[in-house]
């Protein structure tokens, strides 16, 4: 009897045993992560916002990818790439790679994913679609695509161009694509509540080799203070978008750790130079640019979490000119500058900007009001949420607007073709140049770096550029780089590194 109670009871606790065991491991192996902006659609190509491309990498993968802290462009579905002319790019694609649903990753899925691009219907990467001029299936695994312009950063952008299933993606209709994402990525969908939850399980057949983290929850809170109450709750063990004034309560709190660093985004305000505008004058755009007190705004309106932007790429940037520095902070001197314009009582100007999209946004632009205000310049601020804001960008409606910028691309010629050449609506240039500045020069040197695909004189020409654009002529008041907060549970092995494109890639992530 003693026997038979003690092989039960055996039994009884390897049961028990197994049991938490099992419970652990799914702990884990599982994750719950709150960003601070939600996806807006599971078609990969229909949102170029960074809050679609992070969770479309987790789904879909590009031809290239991006790794590191750096941003190291690393081959994934190519396993590499000749460009034998200026117009050519063939990729060479990785064998053996098969969606979610089963079916195999060829030449031909390439061919259909890049013609879809140019489909306004389904594609918010139209400039890149009709780029395009032919698209050639070599063989199976080879795919060949010529551009009609010369475009040096073609494979650079190739991370974020996702590859799909032509079989799933024509049988389906264009409202079931955007509902359920079938890829080849680390991660398959499971189930996505739309503004409340979003859950994938791991790809064990991935080409990269199954991801550590086996089941995932991403959870979209708009709202700081909510997203701060998850983590502090254990409801959540990483979130993004850590508010600068909730920096210190992280910090002091024993159960969390704090990850930052800098950002790639700067953030700027574009100004126009219509001839007929007093800020035309290149001594009013210095008079506005010495009347703004930037290491004050990062003191008090940034709390310290932001650093001094003298130009608008970032220092892995090709472009980035180490040459540049900002006009100094200098009231007296900006008086000075209008008085000799001809404008000494100031001039009215509309700063507009969104309230919603970058970290105080909408208090950094009424610190810059309150500046301008000090030497004489009536800025009227017309803050509104970047649903309205930026259809306005890409009218050319406004004067002078606060916006940010980091290249995916990590090329500044990409940057200037979109943000301060002359708008061209017909051949896609100047599609964020909202202020309409214009400079000939400028516009035909930018032209002329589509040829050149040397990467050193390419360097050397799109520092000039800069130098020219931004500190000759002062196509926009450089502001900051923003600094990308991060906090996580502490003491459950969480093992996260921040990436500068602020994607959050869960097969980088283990625990």
């Amino acid at each position: 009897m003693k026997k038979v109670s003690f092989i039960v009871l055996t039994a009884m606790f390897l049961v028990f045993l197994i049991g938490f065991t099992g419970q652990t491991m799914a702990a884990e192996s599982s994750i719950v992560v709150v960003v601070d902006s939600p996806p807006r659609m599971m078609n990969p190509h229909g949102s170029d916002a960074d809050s679609n491309l992070s969770v479309m990498a987790n789904f879909f993968d590009g031809l290239m990818q991006r790794k590191g802290s750096d941003g190291t462009l690393e081959p994934a579905l190519a396993l590499r790439y000749e460009h034998p002319d200026l117009l050519t790019w063939t990729f060479y694609l990785r064998k053996g790679v098969t969606f979610h649903n089963g079916n195999s990753f060829t030449a031909e899925d390439v061919k259909f994913s890049f013609e879809r691009l140019s489909d306004p219907k389904v594609s918010e990467f139209i400039n890149t679609g009709k780029n395009i001029s032919s698209i050639d299936v070599i063989d199976e695994y080879t795919v060949s695509i010529t551009t009609k312009d010369p475009t040096p950063w073609f494979a650079n952008n190739m991370h974020q161009v996702y590859m799909m299933d032509k079989e799933s993606t024509e049988s389906r209709t264009v409202g079931e694509v955007q509902q359920v994402p079938i890829g080849t990525g680390a991660y398959k969908f499971l189930e996505w509540v739309k503004g409340s939850y979003l859950k994938m399980v791991a790809n064990e057949e991935y080409w990269e080799g199954a991801p550590p983290i086996k089941n995932v929850e991403l959870r979209p809170i708009t709202e700081a203070s909510t997203r701060f109450a998850a983590l502090v709750s254990g409801k959540a063990e990483i979130v993004s978008g850590v508010p600068v004034e909730l920096y210190e309560k992280i910090v002091q709190n024993p159960k969390l750790d704090v990850i930052s660093m800098p950002a790639r985004r700067s953030i700027f305000l574009s100004l126009g130079n219509k001839p007929e505008d007093p800020w035309s004058d290149i001594r009013v755009r210095k008079a506005m640019y010495m009347a703004i007190n930037e290491d004050e705004i990062i003191e008090k309106v940034m709390r310290g979490h932001a650093f001094p932007a003298s130009q608008i790429p970032d220092p892995p940037t090709i472009g980035y000119n180490e040459g540049i520095k900002r006009l100094p902070y200098d009231p007296e001197m900006s008086k000075k500058l209008l008085k000799e314009a001809g404008y000494e009582n100031g001039f009215e100007i509309t700063l507009t900007g969104p309230n919603d999209r970058y970290i105080q946004d909408e208090q950094i632009a009424e610190a810059v009001v309150r500046y301008l205000a000090k030497v004489g310049i009536k800025a009227t601020l017309d803050v509104k949420p970047k649903a309205i804001f930026f259809p306005e960008v890409f009218e050319g409606k406004l004067d002078f607007y606060l916006i940010g910028w980091f290249d995916g691309t990590f090329d500044m010629g990409r940057t200037f073709f979109k943000l301060i050449h002359t708008r061209d609506k017909e051949k896609g240039f100047g599609s964020l140049n909202g202020a309409n500045f214009s400079n000939l020069d400028v516009d035909s040197l930018l032209q002329a770096t589509a040829s050149i695909v040397n990467q050193d004189a390419r360097k050397a020409v799109l520092q000039y550029i800069n130098k020219l654009a931004t500190a000759e002529n002062i196509a926009c008041i450089p502001l900051h780089y923003q600094e990308d907060i991060y906090a996580i549970q502490k003491g459950k092995g969480i093992k996260f590194q921040p990436r500068p494109d602020r994607w959050i890639v869960f097969k980088e992530i283990s625990k």
